[in-house]
């Protein structure tokens, strides 16, 4: 991640939303990716191949997360990873 990056924190937004612990976490996840790792990513991958190209999910189809109340299925994943990207620039 770039530095100027590092002084965002991407781990609250959106600012306004109220979070529980999963939502912290899986924004921290994403923002433990190198901004080339979120380039690759192609929002018309099939989710099967957006679990291939994460790599970090468990057999029963959620995320992979320490320090989590709830499951993150497929759909809640592309929806913040969406977020995420715009709010770090990398997509348009």
């Amino acid at each position: 991640m770039s530095e100027s990056n590092q002084t965002i924190d991407y781990e609250h937004l959106p600012a306004d939303m109220r979070m529980d612990e999963t939502d912290v976490s899986v924004r921290a996840y994403f923002t433990n990716l190198s901004d080339e790792r979120l380039r690759e990513y192609n929002p018309d991958w099939t989710d099967a191949e957006v679990i291939e190209w994460d790599d970090n999910f468990r057999s029963d189809g959620a995320l992979m997360l320490v320090c989590c109340e709830r499951d993150v299925e497929i759909d809640e994943y592309r929806q913040v990873l969406g977020d995420h990207l715009k709010a770090r620039g990398l997509s348009a």
